[in-house]
């Protein structure tokens, strides 16, 4: 109890030293649903963390850790699943050159405070980075093309979507839709959202499609590759919300059955054997130009008149 209640304590102590970091969160609170709450920030703040003080202090900190160490500097466009606020600005590297949001609220909007925390956060950092907030689900991204993004993040994202009346796994089988291949899904989710393990579910996805109602590895169909073949994850330590941090990145052979990928190798084999048959047929042309070349010099050189320049060289 001791700790819970120093753990608050420095969570109120943050909270009023920084309200635009903390600011409210909950859908309830929202710029386009008036509420009482939206005079009181720094009291709905607190409202929100006293929930579970230290879980949202571990996640924080976890989270903050994770965009920053596993974020590649060559990654130029971030996707955040449900941003509520601004705090992700800090946590990317500077290299990021462009932000997308999507919201966790049922409507999509992205609240007027929330574009504020957004902008605020890129002024006071001091980067460059775009900000592109546009109004749209996080379990349906409807304004993102197909493999567009570098990196998505879901930080704490899931819960709320499922509170929300929204499709937490549809969240994740829209961000391997606009994931490239090789790209990076940074997550700090619950462990368990409604019973079933969140890893376990982004690891055995294997279709990305809006009609499959069950996207995952069939256990008697022909072998899929998953969408997500590498990357980690971890416990988040000391949390009394059992939450897992992790890296999963989108395979080059994301969704393929054996047969197709065997079908894919095949092409790219021939188109290499197709190239490489120009190439000795180029090499070839130019050995017999050289030849050529070499075989007109000699005749001339044996035609010229002795002590004329030719016949000396």
């Amino acid at each position: 109890m001791r700790i819970l209640y120093y753990s608050a304590f420095a969570a109120a102590l943050i909270a009023a030293c920084s309200v635009d970091a903390f600011a409210p969160r909950n859908a309830f609170l929202s710029s386009h649903k008036p509420s009482a709450f939206q005079s009181q920030p720094l009291i709905a703040s607190l409202l929100f963390m006293s929930l579970d003080p230290v879980s949202y202090l571990r996640t924080e900190w976890v989270s903050a850790a994770l965009c920053t160490n596993q974020t590649p500097r060559s990654a130029d466009v971030c996707l955040q699943l449900g941003t509520d606020d601004g705090r992700a600005i800090t946590f990317l590297p500077r290299t990021m050159r462009e932000f997308i949001t999507s919201s966790v609220d049922v409507e999509g909007v992205i609240g007027v405070s929330t574009r504020r925390q957004l902008q605020q956060q890129k002024e006071r950092r001091g980067t460059d980075i775009k900000l592109n907030i546009l109004d749209q689900r996080a379990d349906d991204l409807n304004q993102v093309e197909n493999d567009s993004v570098d990196i998505v993040i879901s930080l704490q994202a899931a819960a709320k979507l499922r509170e929300n009346g929204m499709d937490w796994k549809k969240s994740v089988r829209e961000a391997a839709r606009v994931l490239k291949p090789g790209g990076r899904l940074l997550f700090c989710e619950q462990t368990e959202i409604d019973g079933e393990s969140y890893l376990e579910y982004a690891q055995s996805l294997t279709k990305v499609n809006d009609d499959d109602d069950d996207a995952t590895i069939p256990e008697n169909a022909d072998e899929q590759f998953p969408i997500f073949e590498e990357g980690g994850a971890d416990a988040v330590p000391m949390c009394p919300i059992p939450h897992i941090a992790g890296v999963a990145v989108k395979s080059e052979n994301a969704g393929l059955s054996v047969a197709q990928r065997k079908a894919r190798d095949a092409r790219a084999e021939q188109e290499r054997l197709a190239d490489l048959s120009i190439q000795v047929f180029e090499g070839q042309g130019r050995m017999k130009r050289k030849r050529r070349k070499k075989k007109t010099e000699d005749e001339e050189t044996a035609a010229a008149p002795v002590g004329s320049s030719k016949s000396k060289a």
